[in-house]
């Protein structure tokens, strides 16, 4: 545990190892929010490119266009 202080400005030094770690470099946006426990907050590294970093994110065990094909030709197989 690294213990750090807050500038005038409430900025804070995010350690060396867990930049490393966590790929925060110079211009990486990060998600600050409180934690579920009291007097906890929450930093996280926010991807570049949010629509890439979610690619997959919803995978089932069917893909939505194979779904979407099945009921089609179900609804055509009824009339």
């Amino acid at each position: 545990m690294a213990i750090v202080k807050a500038t005038v400005k409430g900025q804070v030094i995010i350690p060396a190892k867990l930049r490393k770690k966590y790929g925060i470099t110079k211009g990486t946006r990060v998600s600050v929010s409180e934690g579920r426990d009291e007097g906890v907050i929450l930093l996280r590294p926010l991807p570049d490119d949010p629509i890439t970093a979610s690619k997959g994110m919803l995978k089932g065990e069917m893909s939505i266009l194979k779904a979407l094909l099945r009921d089609r030709k179900e609804e055509a197989e009824r009339g």
